[in-house]
């Protein structure tokens, strides 16, 4: 154990710095640029340091830490190698931007000196891999970039770093790391290299825009709220389902990335914003990036439209002309508290308004359950799918979907019970994204609900591989259809009488003849079936989930549905 300031290294500062910023786990592919790393992580006692965690693949260590934080709302740190490390890393990155995640991306940088240093070069690979410029590859999607120069940095970048990541909005940041400063030793003992750096706090909502907002939501009579996703750690699904309620505005959660409302509650209006703009008279949009697709609709042009986010114009997306005729910079829990606050209006005007969203929500839960017990059948639907899911998981399970379930057939008890995949569109992100949830919350129940074409994206050798030993078992179900239906359905609707259409087989999309995918988990020991009835479906999910429960053992169930045009 390293007490000693002098005799600590660039890459013992640096991981105690991480460990001291509540840095948990240290998830790393490693290379032959982590040397000075392994040498620090086996002198440093474990409450100097995050507990290592080798995972052997880069994409699947981000995806892992996307999915640690949604369910702990704490980032980790990820190291991969130079720059083809840092290349694999790259997708997971963009996701991770795209869903405003805070993680720490670590990773080494091909030694700078050729010698006379610490960590100068001693391959050849140390030549073939140097960049001019290796941040770029990650550049514009990450928050903070910076390349460590020197050892005593170490915990200044690091916490710096971090501040960013975890200040709203928040993202991705990166660390380039040569060998040099990680191989040498701090020049003398200063407390300030050891200084924590805080996140900073969140904006408050300006109380004149959040007064005019309540002037207009009370005026309003057909006010409607769109929300994508909420904050990981529920406030937002907690404050919201009660204050609309109270003033009657029913909830639709277009294209959802974190589910907020419970599925059952009278305020919950689906998933289609079609339906609710038609005729709503204000618009209030809370944190979603995509709240409709211009092209196909759009509010009235007499309607009023607020926009209510950390960062309500997005400004990661180059092209995005949603109208807004309010924006309001605000954690949305805390604008949603604020706007509870204000007088409730016209009380005839919301107890009307209230019995007929309730009543079609219960009209829309009906239909949807419809839908579900239309799909029974072999080969069964993904309504069927996603409705057997639904039923088979406890009220705390959580389910990563990527082209998966069918959100709007399942019975979800609360807020954050849903993960999709982000829409930058980064596949290969579900499977790993539940191993890192499970990591967080090792006794509760992660399922990832995948199509086969996102099944081969995910590496799934690697993620069968890091479940088993970390002993971190978890449920896949993959949603075969044989193909790339999204690329099909895509192509269709771009050319609905074009000659692709017409063809039996559409170019660049089947996935036949199929790999038994039950064999790839099968050499992990893990639990495998395959059904292609839909009668078959209940059984077996109570059979794969009772082996995670008794055994410890993760599961996998290759499921063969229709292919369907509409997802």
């Amino acid at each position: 154990m390293v007490e000693d300031m002098t005799a600590i290294t660039g890459a013992e500062a640096l991981l105690r710095a991480l460990k001291r910023q509540g840095i948990d786990y240290f998830l790393a592919n490693a290379g032959t640029d982590f040397p000075p790393i392994i040498e620090a992580l086996s002198r440093l006692g474990p409450e100097q340091a995050p507990q290592p965690v080798t995972v052997p693949h880069e994409t699947a260590a981000v995806a892992m830490a996307h999915g640690y934080y949604l369910v702990s709302g704490k980032p980790l740190a990820v190291m991969v190698h130079v720059n083809v490390g840092l290349a694999n890393a790259v997708m997971g990155v963009i996701n991770a931007a795209s869903d405003n995640i805070p993680l720490l991306v670590l990773s080494g940088r091909t030694p700078i000196s050729e010698y006379g240093r610490p960590g100068s070069r001693v391959t050849p690979i140390q030549y073939g891999q140097e960049m001019y410029d290796q941040s770029s590859l990650v550049a514009d999607s990450v928050k903070f970039h910076y390349e460590m120069r020197y050892p005593e940095q170490a915990a200044q970048l690091v916490g710096r770093a971090l501040s960013i990541a975890m200040s709203e909005p928040r993202g991705p940041v990166y660390l380039s790391l040569p060998r040099e400063p990680l191989m040498e030793t701090l020049p003398h003992t200063d407390p300030r290299y050891e200084a924590a750096v805080q996140t900073a706090a969140v904006a408050f909502p300006d109380p004149s825009a959040i007064e005019r907002a309540a002037q207009w939501i009370a005026a309003a009579d057909n006010p409607v709220i769109l929300c994508q996703r909420g904050d990981v750690e529920g406030r937002l699904g907690a404050v919201l389902p009660e204050y609309c309620r109270r003033r009657a505005i029913p909830v639709v959660e277009p294209f959802t990335i974190r589910n907020v409302m419970a599925s059952e509650d009278p305020m919950f209006a689906g998933h289609d914003p079609a339906r609710a703009l038609k005729d709503a008279d204000l618009v209030l949009v809370l944190d979603s990036g995509v709240p409709w697709i211009r092209a196909l609709q759009d509010v009235a042009p007499s309607a009023r439209v607020i926009h209510v986010g950390t960062d309500p114009d997005f400004h990661r997306m180059p092209v995005r002309g949603y109208r807004s005729d309010l924006s309001i910079t605000a954690d949305p829990a805390a604008a949603v508290t604020l706007l509870g606050n204000a007088p409730l209006g016209d009380a005839k005007k919301i107890e009307e308004r209230l019995r007929a969203i309730a009543h079609a929500a219960s009209e829309r839960r009906a239909a949807m359950r419809a839908l579900a017990d239309a799909g029974y059948g072999t080969p069964m639907t993904d309504e069927w799918m996603s409705h057997c899911i639904s039923d088979a998981l406890d009220e705390d399970a959580v389910v990563f979907s990527e082209l998966g379930v069918f959100a709007g057939v399942m019975d979800l008890k609360g807020p954050n019970r849903l993960f999709t995949n982000p829409h930058s569109g980064g596949l290969g992100w579900a499977m790993p994204a539940a191993i890192g949830a499970r990591l967080a919350c090792p006794e509760r129940l992660c399922v990832a609900v995948i199509g086969d074409g996102s099944y081969i994206f995910a590496n799934p050798v690697a993620c069968h591989q890091v479940s088993e030993a970390l002993g971190l078992p978890f449920l896949t179900i993959i949603k075969n259809n044989g193909m790339w239906n999204a690329v099909r359905r895509s192509v269709k609707n771009g050319y609905p009488q074009g000659a692709a259409v017409r063809e039996n087989t559409m170019p660049l999309t089947s996935l036949e003849p199929a790999p038994d995918y039950c064999q790839v988990a099968a050499a992990s020991r893990a639990h495998v079936e395959r059904v292609e009835r839909g009668e078959d479906l209940p059984a077996a999910l109570a059979r794969a989930l009772a082996v995670i429960r008794d055994e410890r053992r993760q599961a996998l169930i290759d499921v063969r549905v229709a292919v369907s045009d509409k997802r």
